[in-house]
């Protein structure tokens, strides 16, 4: 099978989409299937990749880490002419999004979309947020939903909130699978010596992108609490993004800078090893729609303190390979769970126990067989969706108008880097 993925992010891009999109690259070509990524450029992308096409993007948008598209006509078009598609498959429904739509009725394919986000909670990273402007874009992202032949839910709290907003496609649950053995052999003392941790400390860690939807302040002041209770205890945060100093700043304001050690961006055998360095896994996130890091964490051995939240349920078993508060918990109440593990290690391994079975539970190949065989019965539905869109329907009216309005944005954005200079080096580089 031919399969064309479209995403807004994509590696070295840290985050759970991009990780995601690299997984099932990864295992669809181990199965013998074809697969070509379209993704936007960013710093220190790697120059020989494996059927990728890169777009030219603009770099850091509004103060985030992402990259998004230029609109360059044709230039997608001409990079993709001459190969045969056979599927579709969009992980966002905007940018790329649109344009994955696009390609699935010209080619006359069936069109697959990963609804990865709650995307109403990113809306802080475009000028004028509002509460309107997240309503138009739960409405947007639902219609986009609609005009697909499928959806796949990384979650089924996920999959009864997309069913919820009015998604009438068939929907189809596939969690991000882990390499189970591989985040369980990663070098524990290596990745402490390195960061200077303290022979017999306790390690409470966090990994992930290091963003303002990610509820990382609230992480970070219930961590802080934890460390200034118990004095055994170091923090180790990994993962790179906009707010990292905002955290080093809430530990540092706290007398706790020794205790403090930051990894940075860490990938491959060094991300399986910043996990094993843990003993307990902090996770505070609300915006998740699959509990990927949680699996990864367990399947290292580490329990699990987490809100009780979309992605997070679906991992979690509260008093069993971790604790999974209710939302409304506090940062004291946050501090205590984390205490309650840092401070007992016969807990803690009975914990980890039951952790590294839930891990199990992930695997990536049974993740990629179920994608597969969701594409094959999508082909096989007769009346596809995506045949039915008209330009004068109402979605191809909005997507002209945002398109205007992203054109104009791109081009003053393109004006700025012309005439100061391309920015390329990361602002929190590994």
């Amino acid at each position: 099978m031919n399969i064309c993925m479209m995403t807004n992010t994509y590696l070295p891009h840290v985050g759970g989409v991009a990780r995601s999109v690299e997984t099932f690259v990864q295992d669809y070509r181990k199965l013998g299937h074809r697969v070509l990524v379209v993704a936007p450029e960013f710093p220190d992308t790697p120059e020989l990749e494996e059927d990728v096409v890169r777009v030219p993007a603009i770099q850091n948008f509004n103060g985030s880490d992402f990259s998004v598209r230029l609109p360059i006509p044709g230039y997608l078009h001409r990079a993709l002419e001459g190969l045969d598609i056979d599927i579709v498959h969009a992980h966002h429904p905007f940018l790329l999004g649109d344009t994955a739509l696009r390609l699935s009725s010209e080619r006359g394919v069936p069109l697959v979309f990963t609804h990865h986000t709650l995307y109403e909670q990113y809306t802080h990273y475009v000028p004028f947020d509002s509460e309107p402007l997240q309503r138009f874009v739960i409405e947007m992202s639902t219609r986009f939903a609609n005009l697909c032949d499928g959806v796949i839910a990384p979650s089924e709290s996920l999959a009864a909130i997309i069913r919820d907003r009015g998604v009438k496609v068939p929907i189809e649950v596939v969690p991000t699978g882990v390499d189970i053995d591989f985040f369980a052999a990663g070098d524990r003392e290596g990745m402490r010596r390195e960061m200077r941790i303290p022979e017999g400390a306790t390690v409470i860690g966090h990994v992930g992108r290091l963003a303002k939807e990610k509820n990382l302040e609230f992480l970070a002041r219930g961590v802080a609490k934890c460390l200034k209770a118990n004095a055994a205890v170091h923090f180790l945060l990994v993962g790179a993004g906009p707010i990292e100093e905002e955290i080093a700043e809430i530990l540092e304001s706290e007398g706790l800078s020794e205790r403090f050690h930051y990894a940075g961006k860490r990938m491959g055998k060094e991300l399986a090893s910043a996990y094993r360095a843990m003993d307990v896994f902090a996770f505070a996130s609300k915006s998740e729609t699959q509990g990927v890091v949680l699996a990864e964490a367990m399947a290292a051995g580490n329990p699990v303190v987490a809100l009780d939240a979309s992605g997070a349920r679906e991992v979690v078993r509260d008093g069993k390979n971790g604790f999974l508060l209710d939302g409304s918990a506090d940062e004291q109440g946050f501090a205590q769970a984390l205490g309650k593990l840092a401070e007992n290690a016969e807990l803690r391994a009975e914990m980890r126990e039951k952790a590294g079975g839930t891990a199990r539970d992930f695997s990536r190949l049974e993740s990629a067989r179920k994608a597969i065989a969701f594409y094959e019965c999508t082909m096989a539905a007769e009346g596809k969706t995506h045949k039915e869109i008209s330009e004068d329907s109402y979605f191809a009216k909005v997507l002209r108008q945002i398109e205007a309005e992203w054109n104009l944005m791109a081009g003053r954005a393109e004006s700025v880097r012309a005439t100061f200079g391309r920015h390329t080096k990361e602002k929190y580089p590994k």
